[in-house]
């Protein structure tokens, strides 16, 4: 089966000149790895999401929490930290883009470092519609290594790529304030450390000290990297968050674009392997309309037995649960024999589910002796079941003063 998020096809537009820029550039860059490192080192990490979002649009405040959420425990590549030389520096001052042949090397480059290999965000990249040809040229490798190296030792090293394009987006008025107050802080903290000799003095970036200069940052993203980033949607899985809105609301939105989805990070034949296996919310999906049917099926069909254990349920469960309710969590034995029907036991679990209960239970058998030979000393035992339940409910909140 095709992996989703793959590259639709390898044919390339030769007539697009970003696109032959892209194979020019790459080939350069592959060829310098593979000539220092050996095809075999190239070893790039299974899944990389490649973050990007206006001046302002809070990369920096919400990567931590995406590294939480996906589990992530290596730093992340900032693109642009790794621009420190004085040329690039003066071409970021003037708040324009480094060239892609650069950033892609030095990129590159730093990917195949061990510590990246579970996961890694990469901040600020793909930039332009070059950088963006050079990410799908590089996924395309990365299946032929895959495809290389599987079934041999060195298979654990080359796993199923995973792509995810995230794009953070703030409108212009917004990332211009941004920026703006951004500026504000970094010069009112350097003015602090200055005066006190304390801390660590920040970048002062003239960009964002100045209106124009900020929305012209604003403008390059929007009509570069945000354009060059759209071309990605049909070829990896794209993440679009608002992040007009509080943290708090941003954060929401991250949960829900980067929800487990095994299609995308799962190798194909690990896939195959247990695809047949029904999803949890395929199952819960009509739980509740199943679990109706079968309380009234009780009630019609199997009345008396229906209204044993309800009897059993308010006599023998409710009072030991009314004494648990700070906890929110009843553990009770019963040796009850109407449990002994395995319709009454499902009739219970049913009956608390639908009361809002969390409710589990088990059958265990335990020897009882029933018989001394007092001649040889044997002990001769009965099993008798013991039905346990573990019942789970909203606890009680308790209020306590400092």
């Amino acid at each position: 089966m095709a992996q989703p998020g793959a590259p639709k096809t390898t044919e390339i537009a030769h007539s697009d000149p970003a696109v032959e820029n892209a194979q020019l550039i790459f080939r350069d860059a592959w060829a310098a790895l593979e000539s220092s490192l050996g095809r075999k080192s190239l070893r790039f990490p299974k899944e990389i999401i490649w973050l990007n979002g206006a001046p302002g649009s809070g990369k920096g405040t919400n990567t931590p929490f995406i590294l939480r959420e996906r589990g992530i425990t290596a730093k992340p590549v900032v693109t642009s930290e790794l621009l420190n030389t004085d040329e690039a520096q003066a071409i970021k001052a003037a708040g324009n883009l480094v060239s892609d042949q650069v950033v892609v090397a030095l990129l590159f480059r730093k990917l195949l470092d061990p510590t990246y290999l579970n996961g890694v965000i990469v901040d600020g990249f793909p930039r332009t519609r070059v950088q963006c040809e050079c990410l799908k040229l590089l996924y395309q490798k990365m299946l032929e290594l895959r495809k290389e190296f599987y079934g041999t030792p060195l298979g654990q090293h080359f796993p199923q790529p995973v792509f995810r394009i995230t794009v953070l987006y703030v409108e212009e008025h917004e990332s211009v304030e941004r920026q703006l107050k951004r500026g504000r802080q970094i010069i009112a903290h350097n003015q602090r450390i200055r005066d006190t000799g304390v801390g660590e003095l920040l970048e002062e970036r003239a960009t964002d000290t100045n209106e124009e200069a900020c929305r012209k940052r604003y403008r390059i993203f929007k009509e570069q990297a945000l354009e060059a980033l759209q071309s990605l949607k049909k070829t990896f899985h794209y993440h679009l968050v608002n992040a007009q809105a509080d943290v708090a609301t941003v954060e929401r939105n991250i949960i829900h674009e980067f929800q487990y989805q095994s299609t995308l990070e799962l190798d194909d034949e690990t896939l195959d392997s247990i695809n047949h296996i029904p999803l949890a919310s395929d199952i819960v999906l009509n739980a509740r309309q199943l679990l109706v049917r079968r309380l009234d099926s009780y009630q019609r069909e199997h009345t008396a037995l229906f209204k044993q254990v309800n009897y059993v349920i308010e006599h023998e469960f409710m009072p030991v649960i009314s004494i648990h309710s700070i906890s929110g969590r009843a553990e009770i034995a019963s040796e009850n024999p109407l449990f002994a029907q395995p319709m009454a036991l499902l009739m219970l679990l049913d009956v608390f589910n639908e009361r809002g209960y969390y409710a589990v239970g088990y059958t265990e058998t335990k020897d009882i002796p029933a018989r001394i030979d007092l001649t040889t000393g044997e002990i001769t035992c009965r099993r008798k079941p013991v039905y346990r339940f573990s019942i789970r409910f909203q606890g009680s909140v308790i209020r306590r003063g400092n």
